[in-house]
């Protein structure tokens, strides 16, 4: 049963984890390089608010949305 743990270590830390690694060994070496993924996830992220915001102003100039004033029955 030790062995099972053990493979299950081995796994995560040999291989799993590789990445990671050598992200960390990059990262001393060029700090630009190591955190391209970071830029990337930015610049998506971004894009994707543009492409939001766009469509929203897209539907509000059409008219399309519902703005009929509506609240809860309690209130």
């Amino acid at each position: 049963m030790k062995d099972f743990f053990y493979a299950i270590e081995d796994l995560f830390v040999n291989v799993l984890f590789a990445p990671y690694d050598a992200l960390r060994a990059l990262e001393l070496e060029n700090w630009f390089a190591a955190n391209t993924v970071s830029w990337l996830f930015l610049i998506t992220g971004f894009a994707a608010m543009l492409y939001w915001l766009n469509q929203l102003k897209m539907f509000n100039d059409n008219n399309e949305e519902d703005k009929s004033v509506s609240s809860h029955s309690f209130l």
